[in-house]
């Protein structure tokens, strides 16, 4: 195969741009820089400095604001994890509110409807339930090779409480029936018209990125243990990969959009990724943040850039085919950002796959989730050793109990104390404040 030769526009002068108390620099060749402003309000503790700059860039925030948004967030990724499985099939999904104040919960049962107050989210009564929607989506997915060349998208609105069918406008009709021929109940699905034209980002301009052998650039992903995750279309399960030295261990694409690649000794895996700015951000885990939360990536062609989550479980078509299990964000993103990461918090989300529109005017982006590629290879991501494990190791308690404290981490089994009544843990999780035993029997069984 010819390498491709990547021309490159002519340099740009540098621009200042001051943005809610935020400079952002604009260098030929590069990403733009993103430092705070001396006396702007100094980021939370274990989020970056870039990403906190870049969350009141894009969502046109406060530092205030900001900082409230990231709690909301981490609330709901946490109410997201309880309910999911202790509701189960009667889950209707998460999601924040557009101003990011609300966390809202869909229940199928009015009857879940306390546990989710006693969580400190708003309950809301759906017809479907998260598994529900999915499994339409899946039939949707089933069917993908028989899509119009018109159909671009479909998802699972989980706000909305329907499946969402996305076509151009010549394709109305094609798209009803392309949603009835996959056996999709007409009433679940709703279609409606884009202009959305989605691509890949496999071409990376400048930045850090790295090279395969057969010739094109990608963006690494997230470090894992022996290498990195990336995107699946940047390359096929045996290539090799220069800067770092390595081989594609695992590919998938079309139909999902993963990949990771195995390093050459020499080579080190760090919890961290290139903030673009001089520095790193540094990865503590990878727990699933809630639609509507906030969410940034880190990309060699456009550096920080921010938005919210949209949907979940979205399929997307590109011209090589179908790909499944994607999430749909209005973050922007260009060529050459594609396998790059996706970050909420200090959480990593997942590795960019393509989408439609640029920084400038714009756009929609896909990328998949992170937790689906760890699961897929048996990979352990590598975080930073200041931070968390990915994975919470479970509270270990002296017999009798101790007593319940907020931001504790209690497994299954776990016994705590609290205004001198004891109480067995139900479910594991990280406690927060407002979560006190006595106020979540959902969590909580009083001995």
């Amino acid at each position: 195969m010819a390498r491709r030769k990547v021309a490159l526009a002519a340099g740009i002068g540098a621009a200042m741009i001051a943005v809610l108390g935020i400079t952002v620099h604009a260098n030929a060749g590069t990403a733009p820089q993103l430092r705070p402003v001396d006396g702007a309000v100094p980021a939370p503790a274990g989020v970056a400095p870039e990403m906190f700059a870049a969350l009141q860039r894009d969502l046109r925030l406060t530092p205030a604001q900001a900082r409230d948004r990231l709690t909301t967030d981490e609330k709901a990724s946490r109410v997201q994890e309880v309910l999911r499985t202790s509701l189960g099939n009667r889950y209707g999904g998460t999601w924040i509110s557009r101003d990011g104040k609300t966390v809202t919960v869909g229940v199928t049962d009015e009857a879940d409807a306390a546990t989710v107050r006693a969580l400190g989210a708003v309950p809301t009564r759906v017809l479907r339930s998260e598994a529900q929607l999915d499994a339409h989506v899946a039939r949707l997915d089933a069917h993908s090779a028989k899509a119009p060349s018109t159909v671009k998208v479909w998802y699972a609105d989980t706000t909305e409480n329907t499946v969402v069918v996305l076509t151009h406008a010549a394709g109305l009709k094609a798209a009803r029936a392309f949603a009835l021929a996959a056996g999709v109940d007409p009433a679940a699905v709703r279609v409606e018209v884009t202009t959305e034209d989605p691509r890949t980002y496999i071409d990376v301009i400048g930045g850090n990125a790295y090279y395969m052998s057969g010739g094109g650039r990608c963006s690494i992903g997230f470090s894992v243990n022996g290498g990195f995750v990336t995107a699946g279309h940047c390359g096929r399960t045996g290539t090799r990969t220069t800067q770092p030295s390595g081989t594609y261990r695992g590919s998938t694409f079309p139909g999902r959009d993963y990949a990771w690649v195995q390093v050459d000794a020499g080579n080190t895996p760090r919890g961290l990724v290139n903030n673009y700015a001089g520095g790193t951000v540094a990865v503590a885990g990878s727990t699933e943040a809630a639609v509507g939360a906030a969410v940034c990536r880190s990309g060699s062609t456009t550096g920080w850039r921010c938005g919210t989550i949209q949907q979940k479980n979205t399929s997307v078509t590109y011209p090589e085919g179908t790909v499944s299990g994607v999430t749909r964000s209005n973050a922007c993103a260009e060529p050459g950002d594609s396998g790059g990461s996706w970050l909420s918090g200090n959480q990593a989300q997942g590795v960019t796959s393509g989408g439609s529109g640029n920084c400038r005017t714009g756009g929609t982006m896909y990328f998949q989730p992170v937790n689906p590629i760890l699961a897929a290879y048996g990979l352990t991501l590598v975080t930073s050793g200041s931070n968390p494990p990915t994975t919470p190791p479970p509270t270990s308690n002296p017999p009798g109990g101790t007593t319940w404290q907020a931001g504790s981490v209690y497994a299954t089994g776990a016994t705590v104390t609290y205004g001198g009544v004891s109480y067995r843990c139900l479910q594991g999780h990280t406690a927060l404040v407002g979560w006190e035993p006595p106020n979540v029997p959902a969590l909580w069984q009083r001995l």
